[in-house]
């Protein structure tokens, strides 16, 4: 049997994704295969183990009694120290259920890394770039991969009509404009006109002192998922319909606010193309574990554009990422096995590399 520390919550505006994540994944993870250890990370960064975890999961942490918890910083024996130090936890694998910063990041797998503890999903710099919308992009079209035009603006928060007037300079409305280093749809907006743009940037510059805003696509949204390490399998396809304009936050967590079409409605040749191209955005920020990968397939045209990569997807029951991999016969407590046996893998590799020149 192996112990999983599911890691929730997290200093982020997507902490309460996070809890129906954890929630999700660990109804999935057979216990007969997996002893679970839950490590919850308060709004405020503290790390915590709580003592009922259903409410825990449920209403937060903050209504729950917990006991403090440290990783333990030996790689002999990774594992969690809890309380005053006194009993220690060992752990076989991490599974990082936060999204966002200091969670998506790459922070957390580098203090993963540093304890010598295997993790699910993609390492340090993967996630960080996965993370950076400016250095996913940046690398996506090192690789070669077809997107959308966009801008950057960095440290600009105080120079809004600085911005505005970029934007308009380059790109006709509406636009979508999105901090760059947050998820789950948190503080997007879609601006038709120039009141719009100026709140949508005051509203990203809030959370993120670099804000990404994109030229609009007239195109159908389309998702699939990635599974593997250095040779990714990639999902069925699924066509988010949103009750929104567009695929805010709202849409992607109420109930009844958007729906997938499973498979995408798309043509075959595009199918292929969105399935060749989510391997290859994996690859080019080398990504481990898993992935989402999202694109845009014109209207009018039928060009398949890259979207993003998220290298911690939603792991609800609303989410496009176990809802492919069912459509591809990979049911959801399949898949949550299948992530841990690829960390185990991966952290086998990397073990075996030298670190010393003797």
């Amino acid at each position: 049997m192996l112990t999983v520390a599911v890691i929730f919550g997290g200093r982020s505006a997507e902490h309460e994704v996070s809890l129906v994540s954890a929630r999700c994944l660990i109804a999935a993870l057979d216990p007969a295969r997996f002893k679970i250890v839950p490590v919850g990370i308060t709004p405020e960064g503290r790390w915590v183990m709580p003592r009922d975890l259903d409410t825990a999961l449920r209403d937060g942490l903050a209504g729950v009694a917990c006991e403090p918890v440290a990783l333990f910083p030996d790689p002999t024996r990774p594992g969690f120290v809890v309380g005053d130090g006194a009993r220690q936890v060992p752990v076989d694998c991490a599974f990082p259920v936060l999204h966002g910063p200091y969670g998506e990041d790459g922070t957390i797998q580098g203090v993963f890394e540093l304890a010598g503890l295997p993790y699910a999903g993609a390492g340090v710099a993967a996630s960080a770039v996965g993370m950076d919308k400016e250095f996913m992009k940046s690398l996506f079209a090192q690789a070669g991969l077809p997107q959308v035009d966009y801008l950057v603006a960095r440290d600009r928060g105080d120079d809004i009509d600085g911005v505005l007037g970029d934007v308009e300079n380059a790109f006709p409305y509406p636009v979508f404009v999105k901090p760059v280093n947050l998820g789950s749809s948190v503080g997007i907006a879609k601006a038709h006109d120039g009141d719009e743009l100026r709140r949508a940037l005051v509203g990203a510059f809030a959370f993120d002192r670099k804000v990404i805003v994109e030229a609009f696509v007239d195109a159908r949204e389309i998702e699939c998922g990635v599974l593997g390490n250095a040779r990714p399998e990639v999902s069925a396809l699924a066509e988010v319909v949103p009750a929104n304009e567009f695929y805010d936050y709202e849409a992607k967590y109420t109930e009844g606010m958007m729906s997938f079409v499973i498979p995408a409605g798309i043509s075959a040749a595009q199918t292929t193309e969105v399935r060749r191209l989510a391997a290859e955005a994996f690859l080019a920020i080398d990504c481990a574990g898993f992935a989402r990968c999202d694109f845009f397939v014109e209207r009018s045209g039928g060009r398949v554009i890259v979207n993003e990569i998220n290298t911690i997807p939603g792991m609800t029951d609303m989410s496009a990422f176990p809802k492919v991999w069912e459509a591809s016969g990979v049911p959801y407590a399949v898949l949550a096995e299948r992530i841990v046996e690829l960390a185990m893998e991966r952290h086998s590799l990397l073990s075996r590399l030298r670190t010393s020149r003797d």
